[in-house]
């Protein structure tokens, strides 16, 4: 069999980059030679070390690694931590979005779409109560709409339809497409935004708790005003130190918990043992989030925030560890895809104008799974 030589330096890079150091060595017995020149791997291992790293093929030939960036920035909460390479999973992930999207405008466009007017509207410099307001009548979302909803979770659902049909891609996922042994991780990024005048795309990372989902949306939300594309942790819900993270932390803020209503809600719960959990209900988003806007108008101090969060935190790791696992796939689809983008693909397919194999790339759906959620996506469409 015909054996590879490859830069042990290139080899070493693959398998710290995967992050899964420990089990490709007990995979390859002899990757300790192959890392020393003692012996090299054939065309079949190499083929085989490229799915457990993670890292295309092609890799393994260059002579040096090469230097793997996001295409946007990454903001992260706490700048002074060493800052690592992007994983395998967020570069996937990122690339298989700005696939769905560049095809996505070429479909609008030649469908004789004009572009979105929101986009890039906003500027920094202005006042947060201002541009939450052009994002609520965009999304054609009256003041106190969410608490028309009879719980969070169902406002959440109803903003990223209104997103949606405002002209925004919204994907929520916690894993790379339908590969369930590839993980987001919410420590890496909670979400991102790849902004465009014709489909601007925000991805929520589906890993991350449903209480911090709401925010990280109206935070994406914001960026397509500001028109700047960036992936972020917001850790703790707070912004890195950017001008445009903390104008869109506040826009989203503003949006979700208008700072005015708040205040004249606040002399009715203040002294309450569950006033988050009261101004949660009200204003139907998640404890976590009543608690982040009540810190940020000087209605708590931090340490009783943060007290307040890390036991919020011990709560929903507990309740996930005990949640099982299923649902609707269906359902679970029109998240990861984003139906918006589905039903286009799928129009596409059946008029001709799309391969199916090219749409089973973009949706990662593949053979009778795509038929029958084409099924299933129309007939429950109105």
């Amino acid at each position: 069999m015909t054996e590879v030589a490859i830069s042990g330096a290139v080899l070493r890079w693959a398998v710290e980059r995967s992050g899964r150091a420990d089990t490709v060595r007990s995979k390859f017995p002899k990757l300790s030679e192959w890392l020393r020149g003692r012996s090299r791997p054939t065309l079949r291992q190499l083929e085989s070390l490229s799915k457990a790293t993670l890292t295309p093929l092609g890799y393994f030939f260059l002579a040096q690694p090469p230097e793997e960036r996001l295409p946007i920035p990454h903001f992260r909460t706490h700048t002074n931590e060493h800052v690592e390479r992007p994983s395998p999973e967020l570069l996937d992930t990122v690339q298989a979005m700005e696939r769905r999207q560049a095809w996505m405008r070429d479909y609008l466009i030649e469908q004789g779409n004009d572009p979105l007017g929101f986009v890039r509207s906003a500027k920094v410099s202005e006042n947060a109560e201002s541009v939450a307001r052009r994002m609520r009548e965009a999304l054609q979302l009256v003041e106190g709409w969410a608490g028309q909803q009879p719980n969070w979770s169902a406002a959440l659902r109803e903003l990223e339809t209104r997103a949606e049909q405002a002209g925004l891609l919204v994907v929520v996922s916690g894993i790379v497409g339908n590969n369930t042994r590839r993980k987001l991780d919410p420590r890496e990024f909670r979400g991102f935004v790849l902004v465009d005048d014709y489909a601007p795309l925000v991805f929520v990372n589906g890993a991350d708790g449903k209480a911090a989902q709401m925010f990280t949306l109206a935070h994406e939300i914001a960026h397509v005003w500001f028109g700047s594309s960036a992936a972020f942790d917001l850790r703790e819900l707070q912004p890195a130190p950017d001008e445009t993270e903390q104008a869109c932390n506040r826009v989203a803020a503003e949006f979700l918990v208008p700072a005015e209503e708040l205040q004249a809600a606040w002399p009715d719960v203040r002294n309450r043992t569950d006033r988050f959990s009261a101004l949660a209900s009200r204003f139907k988003v998640s404890e976590i989030v009543a608690a982040r806007r009540a810190l940020d108008l000087g209605l708590v101090t931090r340490n009783v925030f943060f007290h307040f969060y890390e036991d919020y935190q011990d709560r929903w790791f507990k309740a996930a560890r005990k949640k099982q696992e299923g649902g609707d796939f269906y359902a679970t689809q029109n998240l990861r895809i984003g139906r918006r983008f589905a039903e286009a693909v799928v129009r596409a397919t059946k008029e001709g104008r799309l391969l199916y194999g090219e749409a089973f790339r973009l949706t990662g759906l593949y053979g009778r799974t795509f038929d029958r959620y084409a099924e299933s996506l129309f007939g429950r469409a109105t």
